[in-house]
């Protein structure tokens, strides 16, 4: 099954808590603070391999969490760092936040790796707050919670040269032809479901091919599969547009050849500038001379390569001729963006929300203190209002009308104010 599209939900690992512990001696009941601190929770990246053609793996299953961090241990023994998750990808995967839209990276080059998401740190332990008036802190700090997202993940594929024109015209038979490419070929519409890559040796040169899977008329609207797989064109460095000169079908190739290039001019404007040499198949076919003339009258200044795809004539000057053509074009590049990164927030923020005689704090720096501060313990609760007193919040509750009646609320727990 061919998935060029995916929506995943990805979450970091969460960081380990930090522990409460003390020292203990034979005949000494409790030493000096020795709680280790928790260890860091895995991070999510992606790696671009080139052995992967699709992005089925994303179809069916749609959430990936990192391994969260263990706990510190006594003897301040550092707590275990939790397993990063690795997500490979195929080359030309584009990754998006979906709620932003906002690029995060092009997996364009083999072996490419992106961290996306970073795990959670580990909580202090206790010995990490002991100091020259604190010497047995009872608390100690939980871990960094992460946050689950959505990111899109798209294949754009990434190739040379693109194959394009309406089903069952010859793209697969001549990929099948000038590559080592064996995609399924039949008789009717639609065989192609989805873009098969070829490399193509000319000389002691090789550029890759595109199958694109037949268009049709709309599809640029979303008719048929068109939408689907226009995007894989938008890398390519040049089309080949293979048109059925025989006629056949009972179309008119010059009318085939027309309503392609308006889908690709609807899709994207940059698109229908890409640069094109046409390829006229199943010239093998009695009395089609009189067509090619028809067609050469009605479509001038395109470079047009009579070909035959079941024969193979034609083929060697059409390679000779995509070849001369991408020596003139600039070598393929990867997505130029502005890059999008989930970024830990740096600064300590607040704010303070009042309503009647109650105060609510809430911000980053509440999320901090959620992490470091035990309700039940009196040394824990006592390092909570030095950090209110020196960051100025309580002079601002008192500025704002806070007095011994009024209620505080830091992280949903409920204090009483005292100045």
């Amino acid at each position: 099954m061919f998935v060029d599209r995916a929506i995943i939900t990805i979450k970091a690992g969460d960081g380990g808590s930090g522990i409460t512990s003390f020292i203990h001696y034979k005949g000494k009941v409790s030493g000096g603070p020795d709680g280790g601190d928790g260890g860091k929770g895995g991070d999510v990246i992606f790696v671009a391999d080139k052995h992967l053609t699709t992005l089925a793996d994303y179809y069916y299953k749609t959430k990936y969490v990192a391994e969260n961090g263990t706990q510190g241990g006594s003897n301040n023994c550092f707590g275990k760092a939790g397993k990063d998750l690795v997500l490979k990808v195929p080359l030309g995967t584009i990754i998006k936040d979906r709620k932003t839209g906002g690029v995060i990276a092009d997996m364009f080059v083999e072996g490419q790796s992106k961290v996306v998401l970073k795990g959670g740190d580990g909580g202090k332990g206790n010995a990490k707050f002991a100091n020259a008036r604190r010497h047995a802190p009872h608390f100690s700090q939980t871990g960094e919670k992460t946050e689950s997202t959505q990111v899109v993940l798209e294949l754009k594929t990434i190739a040379d040269v693109g194959l394009i024109g309406f089903p069952n015209v010859g793209k697969s038979t001549i990929l099948s032809k000038i590559t080592k490419a064996r995609p399924k070929i039949a008789n009717y519409h639609f065989t192609t479901l989805s873009p098969n890559l070829g490399v193509c040796d000319y000389y002691d040169n090789n550029f890759v091919v595109a199958d694109i899977p037949g268009l049709i008329e709309g599809a640029s609207d979303g008719a048929g599969l068109g939408i689907e797989f226009l995007r894989h064109i938008e890398r390519t460095r040049m089309l080949v547009h293979v048109v059925d000169i025989s006629g056949q079908e009972d179309r008119d190739p010059v009318e085939d050849y027309k309503k392609i290039n308006l889908e690709l001019k609807n899709y994207s404007k940059e698109l229908a500038k890409v640069p094109q040499i046409i390829a006229l198949n199943k010239c093998d076919y009695f009395g089609v001379e009189k067509k090619i003339k028809e067609f050469k009258s009605k479509v001038k200044g395109k470079k047009i390569v009579l070909v035959s795809a079941i024969t193979g004539e034609g083929l060697e000057d059409l390679k000779k001729e995509v070849y001369e053509k991408l020596c003139t074009l600039p070598p393929l590049k990867p997505l130029e963006f502005e890059e999008f990164n989930y970024v830990k927030p740096e600064r300590l923020s607040y704010e303070i929300f009042k309503e009647g005689e109650t105060f609510v704090i809430e911000g980053t720096l509440v999320e901090v203190l959620k992490r470091n501060v035990v309700m039940d313990d009196m040394n824990s609760l006592a390092y909570l209002h030095k950090v209110l007193k020196d960051r100025g919040i309580l002079a601002e509750l008192r500025k704002m009308g806070a007095n011994e009646k009024s209620t505080i609320i830091i992280g949903g727990e409920e204090f009483e104010f005292v100045d």
